[in-house]
């Protein structure tokens, strides 16, 4: 009798609390035309994952459970299905599944998904880059033109997509304006912002002083997505990635988004980080602890990016 092959993942059977996630053992995935089968060496917690959980997002990404988390992925390709020509096995990959399925040992991918990872941080670490280093990417260029001399300002810089924001801005040539607890501070500005506003102790608009070309809204708070736009100079930009922000002057072109998947974006990513302009940080947690991850994500007690690594 042949066994079906299996493997631990972090399963959601039903929508609900981060407590449903559930540490089990699944079929692993069999990769079919065109596509990947990718040996997990990470996937990393993204905000949006609390949404996919909880179903709050099932109008956006129409998954149904039982389903297995992870956006983010990097590892090494196992397998490959018929058809795919840009990947062999034990290539290097790093990518973006908006189907999920990377919080687990093995992953299936297109091959359209994946590009290969950086060879200047740990395989693991590369899980960082995808969702929050796109985000960054085309709030900066897609959505506004960041180039040398622009006054930018990133509300929220001591989370994922802020601290490529800045890396980003910076390596454009922007006077970069960074908000950032005390706890995240020292890090925001060992990655290149030339100041920050702790928001916690001095009011933005006194820290702040002149207006900013750009204002990127990173934190889920209208509140201070109000706040921010405050501070952009007529004819100027307000790029949000959390949700719509109301603007009080017409001339301020406000911006909401939600970033796509983009490989040749990624690949130039990737080409930044290799180059050594762009930095990838994270902290490690094993897949297992998932549900606490998500839990201390909805308490806001996440700094930066956590990845989380398969237990076998």
């Amino acid at each position: 009798m042949t066994t079906e092959p299996t493997m631990n993942a972090a399963l959601v059977p039903a929508f609900g609390d981060p407590s449903v996630i559930t540490y089990t053992r699944v079929p692993r995935p069999v990769p079919g035309p065109g596509r990947v089968l990718v040996r997990v060496a990470a996937t990393s917690y993204n905000p949006s994952d609390v949404g996919l959980r909880s179903g709050a997002l099932r109008g956006i990404l129409p998954v149904e459970p039982p389903f297995v988390l992870g956006t983010d992925v990097s590892g090494t390709v196992a397998a490959t299905g018929p058809g795919v020509t840009a990947f062999a096995p034990g290539d290097r990959v790093v990518g973006r599944l908006d189907g999920g399925g990377a919080a687990a040992e093995y992953a299936v991918a297109a091959e359209t998904e994946l590009t290969a990872a950086p060879a200047a941080v740990p395989l693991a670490v590369a899980a960082a880059l995808p969702v929050a280093g796109h985000t960054a990417w085309q709030a900066l260029f897609e959505h506004a033109a960041v180039g040398p001399g622009d006054r930018v300002l990133v509300g929220g810089a001591g989370g994922g997509v802020g601290r490529f924001a800045v890396q980003l801005a910076r390596h454009a040539g922007a006077h970069v304006i960074a908000t950032a607890s005390g706890r995240s501070a020292a890090a925001v500005r060992r990655l290149g912002a030339h100041e920050i506003v702790d928001y916690t102790r001095t009011p933005l608009a006194e820290a702040v002083g002149e207006p900013v070309d750009l204002a990127l809204h990173l934190v889920p708070s209208t509140e201070a997505g109000t706040a921010l736009a405050a501070l952009v100079r007529p004819g100027g930009s307000l790029v949000s990635a959390t949700g719509p922000v109301p603007v009080a002057d017409p001339s301020v072109r406000a911006v909401h988004f939600v970033a796509r998947n983009d490989t040749a974006q990624l690949a130039a990513l990737v080409g930044l980080v290799d180059a050594g302009a762009v930095r990838v940080e994270a902290a490690a947690r094993p897949l297992r602890e998932l549900a606490d991850v998500h839990r201390a994500g909805e308490a806001g007690e996440i700094a930066g990016k956590v990845v989380l690594t398969p237990v076998g």
